[in-house]
């Protein structure tokens, strides 16, 4: 499935691909293996996203033929210029910290986050490469060769900024949902039909699920407690908030040094902008 070179990826200083939990053997031989993927800020990271890949995981259980073989989180580079976001290394570390202490299956790709801006069709790209040419993809329990299908977990907000004349490219729309395709989270405030209807020529690659257990919890909310002094406990792991505290992140407005005082990117790179978080424009 991976349809780029080697050379289309230039990878950041020391970088390695993290795929310890990646299954390398389907479980059953009749599914077809594929690869979450969220990209966003995770400013910082919360229960929310980790919740949204459970959600996805039951719905494809039993919705899809589908096997989930990987979890990926992607945090954005420092080049988002968003007031307020804290350096790449510090967003990384956070989010390894709340996958290992809270997951035995996901896992955290640093690549976007330590070099330039990435567009989320070309950081899904690099998926396809890294898991189907790099290590080959993945095998049946009888040894049959399967290349893992890479496909975006957004929240029905994202989505439907994909709609927005000049927000994202065609040619990036096709790739993102024609060839990947996304798991699309329903999300408080959101209309999951709006989302998607003017999408309607990838529907067959677009899978909404609906969030049975609603749940508002946002970065925002939680960068805000912390600059009131109030409680975040049970809305972030308990090492992300050691962590913070450790390295005096968010305590103010993000108008101290975390502060980047650039402007978005123009025209085709603005999608960015809109997938503050990894799933939906509050966090």
């Amino acid at each position: 499935m991976a349809a780029q070179s080697s050379s289309t990826f230039a990878n950041p200083p020391n970088y390695t691909f993290t795929s310890h939990r990646l299954h390398r053997t389907l479980h059953a031989s009749d599914k077809q293996p594929i690869v979450l993927v969220a990209c966003g800020s995770f400013n910082p990271i919360t229960y929310h996203h980790l919740r949204m890949f459970e959600m996805a995981n039951d719905f494809v259980r039993q919705n899809t033929n589908f096997e989930i073989v990987g979890g990926y989180l992607s945090p954005v580079s420092e080049e988002y210029k968003k007031p307020g976001l804290v350096r790449a290394h510090h967003r990384v570390n956070m989010c390894t910290l709340a996958t290992e202490q809270e997951s035995s299956g996901l896992m955290v790709d640093s690549w976007e986050a330590f070099q330039n801006y990435q567009r989320t069709a070309v950081v899904l790209d690099h998926f396809d490469y890294e898991i189907n040419t790099v290590l080959g993809g993945v095998s049946t329990r009888d040894g049959e060769h399967r290349d893992v299908r890479i496909m975006l977990l957004a929240g029905s907000d994202l989505i439907s900024t994909m709609s927005e004349p000049g927000v994202w490219s065609h040619n990036d729309l096709d790739r993102i949902l024609g060839r990947y395709g996304t798991f699309v989270i329903e999300r408080t405030g959101s209309s999951m039909d709006q989302a998607t209807d003017s999408l309607a020529r990838w529907r067959n690659s677009i899978y909404p699920i609906p969030q049975l257990v609603q749940n508002d919890v946002s970065s925002t909310k939680v960068r805000l407690f912390f600059r009131r002094g109030l409680s975040v406990r049970y809305l972030i792991p308990a090492d992300v908030i050691d962590y913070i505290k450790q390295n005096y992140l968010y305590l103010d407005d993000g108008s101290g040094p975390e502060k980047d005082k650039g402007k978005d990117k123009e025209s085709g790179e603005a999608e960015i902008s809109l997938r503050d978080g990894g799933f939906l424009l509050q966090l």
